[in-house]
């Protein structure tokens, strides 16, 4: 199993080498890795070489501060290739379809198992299936989301290639969040995804606003619906563009349905 080590938010430099101790590992030490009873189970994943805590916080819907508490990691900057962590919260009945709650900020933690810091770690190359909503949200979570930025589509929604929308604009253009929310992260800890923002507005739903020039917010900040919380750039991407993606339940869906027409 390779060592996954991480950095905080403030962290940077070149991924740290990845440690392979799977050779001539007997299967009685791979069954020792953390969590490994609960591999297959609903509500627990297994971290793939290039995970992040973010990566795979965002993927579920979670706060990576979450993450760390429910499976009380004693070194939050060490996960290892091949380690099952709890992906809700404690108190949810791992049959059930998983509702994440509204949880804590999360920090930048750059898992390196086959990568490292912040800044630079690569991210699990895994394609997310991004259906349309199998079942109307209730009144509680159900949202009306607008436009976070004012500019002419680059790029729509594919499920393997984009996960969002690509909008064009000038550098220092404001960027503004859909929805009320909290945000859960914002740091560069994300390969491919630049300076980032993460928004959880509810039980539900999260919203993501990568490339940005500049962060104006902070984690566990409340925000408000069109309130600046960057503004647009081009880090880690060809072009001055924002990519924006609106998850529910951790899986990437089409924006393109869920806001107004523009």
């Amino acid at each position: 199993m390779a060592v996954v080590a991480m950095s905080g938010c403030a962290t940077k430099g070149r991924p740290a080498p990845v440690e392979d101790r799977t050779s001539g590992a007997s299967a009685a030490v791979v069954q020792a890795l953390p969590g490994a009873e609960n591999m297959g189970k609903p509500g627990y994943y297994t971290v793939k070489p290039g995970d992040t805590l973010i990566r795979i916080g965002m993927d579920h819907g979670q706060s990576w501060r979450d993450l760390v508490r429910w499976n009380s990691l004693g070194n939050p900057n060490l996960i290892e290739t091949g380690q099952v962590l709890r992906v809700i919260p404690p108190n949810q009945d791992t049959g059930v379809v998983v509702r994440p709650v509204l949880s804590s900020a999360p920090v930048q933690a750059t898992p390196a198992s086959a990568v490292a810091s912040a800044p630079t770690v690569p991210t699990a190359s895994k394609a997310t299936n991004a259906a349309a909503p199998a079942a109307p949200d209730s009144a509680e979570e159900a949202l009306l989301f607008k436009w976070p930025t004012r500019g002419n589509l680059l790029a729509g929604f594919d499920e393997v290639k984009n996960k969002g929308l690509d909008i064009a604009g000038k550098a220092g253009d404001p960027v503004l969040a859909a929805a009320d929310g909290r945000v859960v992260y914002a740091g560069s800890g994300l390969r491919g995804y630049g300076n980032l923002i993460i928004l959880k507005h509810n039980n539900t739903y999260l919203t993501a606003y990568a490339h940005n020039q500049t962060l104006l917010v902070k984690e566990d900040q409340a925000i408000k619906q069109g309130q600046k919380i960057a503004e647009m750039g081009n880090s880690d991407a060809d072009q001055v563009k924002l990519h924006f993606e609106i998850r529910r339940q951790g899986k990437p869906v089409d924006p393109a349905k869920y806001l107004p027409a523009n």
